[in-house]
Order: structure tokens, then C-alpha cells, then sequence
């Protein structure tokens, strides 16, 4: 796996491109004016969005009506020399629709235990948890 980061100003915005060459801004939120996610925001997103794949391919072979899908992933950090890496991270899924609340379970289990990528990557350094509401209902 490979990407590139061009940058396109001439202070902290970058323009970052993957495989299918979608463009991605990266930059300096502590700066005003930001034109992008910061890259620990990034990194957030790819958590959430690797469990949302999962979660929902999960969900769909089992034929379960999602109508609709929110989710929130918030990072704790901890200060470590000049760094402020994560420490632990929560994310909470909204699931909306006729969806077994056993089955939505169980999907954020193999989710996070088994298929997610970029969660497992960070363990062992980082707390993944995560919480799913079915319809405003917490099923935990």
C-alpha cells in the first residue's frame, strides 16, 4: 500500500491521494484558516470508517435493514515528551432501521476484534471501545 502527499501552499496544506486517487486535504488545525483534517483527525477517521465498512457488510449479509448509519469517534490524548499521541479512543455507532440488536452486536465485536484493520494496528498502545445505539436505544 502507497500513498503520496503534495503539498499545495506554502505553510501546512498538503493534498494526499491513495489507490483510487481521491484527493484528501491534510493540514495544521492549530493554524487559523485551516484548509484540511489535522493528520490525528485522520487517523480517527480511518478507525471509523474501517469499522464502518466492516460493521456494515456485516450487517447487510445478514439482511438487516440499515436505513441509516452516524458514527462518533472521539480520541483521549496524553502528553508523552513533545507528543500527544492517543491513549485511548471511543467510538460510537447510530444505527438506524430494523436491525437485530444481537446481530449489530455481535457485528461490532468481530469488527473491532477480528477485521478492522486500523484499530488492531494500534493495539497493544492504544483503547479501542466502542458503544452501538440501535433507533437512539444503547444495546450495551
Amino acid at each position: 500500500m502507497k500513498v503520496i502527499l503534495d503539498r499545495i501552499n506554502d505553510d501546512y496544506l498538503f493534498e494526499g491521494k491513495g489507490k483510487t486517487g481521491v484527493p484528501i486535504r491534510i493540514d495544521n488545525t492549530s493554524q487559523e484558516g485551516a484548509a484540511g483534517a489535522s493528520p490525528m483527525e485522520l487517523l480517527l477517521m480511518g478507525v471509523g470508517g474501517c469499522s464502518a465498512i466492516d460493521v456494515i457488510a456485516i450487517l447487510k449479509k445478514q439482511k438487516q435493514e440499515i436505513t441509516g448509519y452516524h458514527m462518533e469517534v472521539e480520541g483521549f490524548r496524553k502528553e508523552v515528551k513533545q507528543a500527544k499521541p492517543f491513549e485511548s479512543i471511543v467510538v460510537r455507532i447510530f444505527l438506524e432501521g430494523n436491525i437485530d440488536p444481537k446481530k449489530a452486536k455481535r457485528a461490532g465485536e468481530l469488527s473491532f476484534d477480528k477485521y478492522c484493520s486500523v484499530s488492531i494496528t494500534l493495539e497493544g498502545s492504544v483503547s479501542v471501545s466502542h458503544e452501538i445505539l440501535i433507533n437512539g436505544e444503547s444495546i450495551d
